[in-house]
């Protein structure tokens, strides 16, 4: 008999040390970032399916504790849809969260999109009221950025140009511009591969380099094949040291739009002038999608050298400067 009282004595001590680690457990944040981040429960799901959801997304690193808490406290009345949660809240404030609907439905899309500039996002972001364009702008600051993301730290200039990934997002009411600029480079992070970084560094070309390309070759075709095509052909140009030629740098300096840019806009003096300039521009001239970025890194090899876009958006290539006269007289003029 006083064996099993011993036993029993030992496991309420284990039972209860174990409630006291929980306990500890749940009140300690998993990190220190306080970036929201949506977190979505479906209907239906259950206490041990969102343990699981939550450590894969990096909200909590133990299950055990995040199960039992929810038990001892009685907080298991989960509310389905989409909650704000960050990596600095414990497991009481996760589950106190997921148990409040309090913040569900404060949110609202935003969709950037493939080849706009930071100026016009900028512009949009102040046309629907959700952010100042100067603010927005001042935001986009290079040094603001390059030492909180490892891509970054080849990049130049003065912005982060180019590396606000073109989506959908969903963002809160009271989004800060840090907030959406966060976002939208998280998603670059994501969208590009280890593998692509890994064939990057193969081709001996920076992340930087790529994304160059990339958000010229965005502004130049319109179809993915075109755009692998074109890439093949703006490489060659590099390597045999031969201005690039592209009209939409062009444009990027001008701020127009011109499908042919006029022969005073060619004169425009500045290194983003592929014209007057050899080799790629000091820095990306849009925020490309993921198509272009994947032209840029995988060119379809081809013959020629030169390429035109005409009316439809579609690229009409030659090998010969003379047989690009010839598509001009034939597709523009």
């Amino acid at each position: 008999m006083k064996k099993l009282i011993t036993i029993i004595v030992i496991l309420i001590l284990l039972v209860g040390l174990a409630a006291f680690f929980v306990l500890i457990s749940a009140y300690q944040p998993k990190s220190g970032s306080t970036q929201k981040i949506i977190f979505n429960i479906e209907k239906g799901d259950g206490i041990e399916k969102i343990a699981d959801k939550l450590k894969e997304a990096g909200f909590i690193d133990n299950k055990l504790s995040f199960e039992w808490y929810s038990l001892i406290s009685g907080k298991r009345k989960i509310i389905a849809g989409d909650h704000p949660l960050s990596k600095n809240m414990s497991i009481v404030e996760v589950l106190d969260e997921l148990n409040s609907s309090r913040n569900l439905n404060k949110e609202r899309s935003i969709t950037i999109i493939e080849g706009w500039t930071i100026t016009d996002i900028a512009n949009y972001l102040d046309g629907y009221g959700i952010a100042s364009s100067s603010d927005f702008i001042k935001a986009t600051k290079l040094d603001n950025w390059k030492n909180k993301y490892e891509y970054l730290k080849s990049a130049e200039g003065d912005t982060v140009e180019g590396f606000l990934f073109p989506d959908t997002y969903r963002i809160f009411e009271d989004a800060s511009v840090d907030d959406i600029i966060a976002k939208m480079l998280d998603n670059f992070d994501r969208k590009f591969s280890d593998t692509m970084r890994s064939d990057a560094s193969s081709q001996n070309k920076s992340i930087f380099e790529i994304i160059t390309m990339a958000s010229i070759i965005e502004r130049e075709a319109k179809f993915p094949q075109d755009r692998k095509m074109v890439s093949d052909i703006f490489w060659k140009r590099i390597e045999i040291d031969m201005p690039l030629q592209s009209d939409a740098t062009v444009n990027y300096v001008t701020k127009k739009s011109s499908l042919r840019p006029s022969g005073l806009d060619l004169e425009t003096d500045s290194p983003y002038n592929t014209y007057k300039y050899r080799g790629l521009t000091p820095g990306p001239i849009s925020n490309p999608g993921l198509a272009s970025i994947q032209a840029a890194l995988y060119p379809i090899k081809n013959d020629y050298y030169y390429f035109l876009t005409e009316v439809t958006g579609r690229a009409v290539f030659a090998k010969t400067f003379d047989g690009h006269k010839a598509n001009i007289e034939k597709y523009l003029e």
